[in-house]
């Protein structure tokens, strides 16, 4: 009893410390493997600087040893194993005291981070692909090479974004500074009326519920009637063998997308999923429309004999679709900033 008391009551708490080191030292030096104490300052001060090694090396066996004769002398293996798991990890602990995160991107930043990420990728992202697929069009490309480089720059690009953006917080994460100014609550969203958006996305819920009905009605039903009494189908029947099944997958999706949109705001999860249902539609029905293969031959023939629309008509068709799943993309990440 009198041992165990004597390191409190002969000087301070790095005496203590220091009569537990020279102790647990004669131990490490006799066994060659060290207390579990030693082996934790060990792997505490590995992960910090030089410099502070000795300094938190007697501090901590000084608390460590401390914190064990406060638990008593019942069990002094199995108090020092409580008081080191009470510690947590090492690496834990010795970032603390070396004042560097554990995390890429912290708190403090990680706000910053996402409206800044959400930013890029519904503005930056779609001009720079937009001017890309422009280009393209002007050089003569077909629309096979447009679209494909069109998911080429956005894969490519995004990805640049999403790397170097998070680079760049992780850096001043790291250095201490910080990107941008601080929050107010001047930077809070106004205020929609929640019925706004709720009336946009039922009327788009009807709108595209009414498109996949009426491509499946004219499979079925074959509205038009030759002169001859033969009924046809105003779309290709062959792409019900290949392509019409994305387009209805897609306007499903839609259907879907804006049910959800009526009881809950836009989130960037689903803006995200906003922009491949809207891609699983519009980038099909773009290349139908490219290749021409979009309205009936037969029904084009009985209705307009030898004439046929010219191919611009087709490419600009075409175009258009794409331009308005791009709009309608950014605008779902631009109601995900705002939150509506």
């Amino acid at each position: 009893m009198s041992t165990s008391s004597t390191p409190k009551t002969s000087g301070t708490p790095n005496a203590a410390g220091t009569a537990h080191a020279s102790s647990t030292a004669g131990t490490s030096g006799a066994s060659g493997a060290g207390t579990l104490t030693d082996r934790y300052v060990d792997e505490v001060v590995r992960h910090i600087p030089a410099g502070q090694r000795d300094d938190v090396a007697d501090e901590l066996r000084a608390t460590i040893a401390d914190t064990v004769e406060a638990r008593g002398p019942a069990d002094r293996e199995a108090s020092e194993r409580a008081v080191l798991t009470g510690l947590g990890d090492p690496i834990r602990l010795a970032a603390r005291y070396a004042d560097r995160p554990l995390t890429l991107i912290g708190p403090a930043l990680y706000p910053a981070y996402v409206r800044l990420l959400v930013l890029l990728l519904s503005t930056a992202l779609p001009a720079v692909t937009a001017v890309t697929v422009g280009l393209d069009v002007l050089d003569g490309k077909g629309l096979g090479e447009v679209i494909g480089k069109g998911v080429g720059t956005v894969l490519t690009v995004g990805a640049q974004m999403i790397a170097w953006l998070t680079v760049v917080f992780a850096v001043a994460e790291r250095t201490g500074k910080r990107v941008g100014r601080e929050w107010t609550p001047d930077d809070l969203p106004e205020r929609r009326a929640p019925a706004r958006h709720r009336t946009a996305a039922c009327a788009g819920v009807a709108w595209h519920a009414l498109l996949l009905a009426l491509v499946v009605w004219q499979h079925t039903a074959k509205p038009y009637r030759t002169a001859g009494g033969e009924r046809l189908e105003v779309l290709d029947p062959g792409l019900w063998s290949g392509w019409m099944w994305p387009v209805l997958a897609g306007l499903a999706g839609l259907v879907v997308l804006g049910v959800i949109r009526a009881t809950h705001p836009w989130t960037l999860r689903l803006a995200v999923w906003g922009a491949a249902v809207e891609a699983l539609f519009a980038l099909p029905l773009a290349w139908i429309l490219y290749r021409q293969e979009f309205f009936n031959p037969a029904l084009l023939a009985a209705v307009n004999g030898s004439w046929r629309a010219p191919d611009a008509f087709y490419t600009v068709a075409a175009l258009g679709v794409l331009a308005v799943g791009i709009g309608e993309t950014a605008k779902h990440f631009r109601g995900a900033r705002g939150g509506v």
